[in-house]
């Protein structure tokens, strides 16, 4: 079993924010595999599923994106998954928009969320799926300013793109006997 995290904001607000690729991803999985995110279970929304057999919990914390481990950590507890079955949706203005890394490093790349759910988690061991989520206004701003921007007109164009390729690299990574080489093929 792995538990698929998106990191994201609750709230209609927030639907369309940077911030909200994780859970922007979390959907188009939950929809183009069948599964319901809708069950409330300590401070999150979950479904269970499979993707092509692999049995798979679907997370999205309503516990705003900077405390994701609270949620996450009950969760795993309750399920019984290790942190190496993690898979976590991250936003990435490190990256520009739409770069895909597959990561399992012990960096947080300068998002609060990671840092909390390691600190929780009381490991780094959990897969990192980095979203690039940058444009030139990346460098010019604050990360919580730029963050909350939403996404420009054209950038939308490329989300359902950028989605399907970060959905492809969770398939890989549920399928793979060694992830070396999904690192490998989602690397910097």
């Amino acid at each position: 079993m792995k538990l698929i995290i998106g990191l994201g904001n609750p709230g209609e607000k927030y639907q369309n924010r940077r911030s909200n690729i994780g859970f922007k991803i979390l959907d188009i999985i939950a929809n183009n595999n069948n599964i319901d995110i809708r069950t409330k279970k300590k401070k999150s929304l979950i479904g269970r599923g499979a993707i092509d057999e692999e049995e798979i919990v679907l997370l999205k914390p309503q516990t705003y994106a900077n405390l994701v481990g609270e949620a996450a950590l009950y969760i795993a507890s309750f399920l019984r998954v290790k942190p190496k079955d993690i898979i976590v949706i991250m936003d990435d203005i490190l990256l520009n928009l739409g770069k895909i890394v597959v990561d399992v490093s012990k960096n947080s790349f300068q998002h609060p969320g990671i840092e909390n759910l390691a600190n929780s988690l009381k490991s780094w061991d959990f897969i990192k799926i980095r979203v690039g989520v940058a444009n030139k206004k990346a460098s010019t701003m604050n990360r919580e300013e730029f963050l909350n921007l939403e996404f420009e007109p054209q950038e939308s164009f490329r989300l359902i793109n950028i989605i399907n390729d970060a959905e492809a690299a969770i398939r890989e990574i549920a399928h793979a006997k060694d992830i070396k080489e999904v690192l490998e093929k989602y690397s910097e």
